[in-house]
């Protein structure tokens, strides 16, 4: 089974072991989880990557609750990813989710009326998350009052991650200003 009929999931990797069971690769046509991961606890690490990817576009704001939409979007961006990259976008989106995950963050820790940051690790289940949430609103914010349209700067967007490019990428930015803070806090 082929992805938009174009792209299949076979030889997709995911190098980070600790990421390997939250990113699922699981063969699907068209992204549509029809809300199968909402009863169980973890059940989302068995969506697909691009329906969960999908899945955040959606949130909030216009595009909020249009699934057409954020298929179209992806659907687009993928196209634009494959000849930029001459890739299978499915594994450019991998290894762009790995990058751009965060491996520590810092909670707030209140003790005798004094406030102070504990860096902690982070899951790997909200380390997708975070990944996730992080791509698609760096292409938001890229898309926002400019001449691209979103499917551009979300395939820029990827594309950064994946090559771990901090200088274009707003996902690896954010992970590596979160890590910062969190080293600064141990």
């Amino acid at each position: 089974m082929k992805l938009f009929e174009k792209w299949t999931f076979e030889g997709v990797k995911v190098k980070d072991p600790g990421l390997g069971r939250y990113i699922s690769l699981v063969p699907i046509a068209v992204p549509s989880s029809k809300g199968v991961h909402e009863h169980k606890r973890f059940r989302k690490a068995d969506v697909s990557i691009v329906d969960r990817l999908v899945n955040k576009l959606m949130y909030p704001g216009r595009s909020c609750g249009k699934k057409s939409r954020g298929i179209n979007i992806v659907k687009n961006a993928f196209e634009i990813i494959h000849l930029k990259s001459e890739k299978n976008p499915i594994q450019v989106l991998v290894d762009a989710v790995e990058n751009s995950a965060p491996c520590e963050d810092v909670t707030r820790v209140s003790h005798g009326g004094a406030v102070y940051y504990l860096a902690v690790d982070v899951s790997p289940q909200r380390r997708v998350d975070l990944a996730l949430r992080f791509l698609v609103e760096g292409a938001r914010k890229k898309a926002f009052s400019s001449q691209q349209a979103i499917e551009e700067t979300l395939a820029n967007e990827v594309i950064a991650a994946a090559k771990n490019d901090g200088s274009t990428s707003f996902a690896i930015r954010r992970r590596n200003e979160i890590e910062r803070i969190a080293l600064a806090s141990r």
